[in-house]
């Protein structure tokens, strides 16, 4: 990786340091992290950096295209070590992790402006909000009989929607409840 990182510095025309390499590597190794979760990975692997560099070196590598700044809506500022492709990102609503997400449909910019008011649009951004695998609730145990159907039609192509076996089903007050397996704000 450190040859790799220094190579990737000097073929985007910035100098070779020991905080850039550690940086591009705190973003590789985690990518969509913080500055600060950037800095404290950094501190880990060369010791004593001050949070004002960190982000003179997440701006530099950001301006040389080495990486992506992305700020989902009510988030801090995200360093994505995935360039070149105008990808997608998925966010969890619960414990907000960032997932990347391919291109939505074709080749970039991958979606089509209805109306380009005359812009030459070369990106488009797009988050998508949900919850991650971890964070959705079980099903209940009362649905372990249940079977699966695909709804077809125009609005609802593709949606799975489950229904009961007949005899499998148990009344609200049987005690039946949902988890949700992981929660980092709790």
């Amino acid at each position: 990786m450190h040859e790799d990182a220094a190579d990737q510095l000097r073929s985007h025309g910035l100098q070779v340091t020991a905080q850039r390499i550690a940086v591009l590597r705190a973003v590789c190794e985690d990518p969509h992290g913080t500055a600060d979760s950037v800095a404290e990975a950094v501190r880990a692997q060369i010791g004593s950096i001050s949070r004002q560099a960190v982000y003179d070196v997440l701006s530099a590598l950001t301006e040389k295209g080495l990486l992506r700044r992305i700020q989902p809506a009510g988030s801090s500022a995200l360093y994505d070590p995935r360039v070149g492709d105008n990808h997608h990102h998925a966010v969890c609503r619960r414990c907000g992790l960032v997932t990347d997400v391919d291109c939505a449909i074709g080749d970039a910019p991958c979606l089509t402006a209805s109306r380009d008011s005359g812009y030459d649009i070369d990106e488009a951004e797009v988050t998508y909000w949900g919850l991650c695998p971890a964070c959705r609730p079980r099903r209940k145990r009362a649905d372990k009989g249940a079977t699966k159907r695909t709804v077809k039609g125009p609005a609802k192509a593709g949606r799975a929607i489950v229904t009961k076996a007949p005899g499998k089903h148990k009344s609200p007050s049987s005690g039946a409840s949902r988890a949700s397996s992981h929660n980092k704000n709790s």
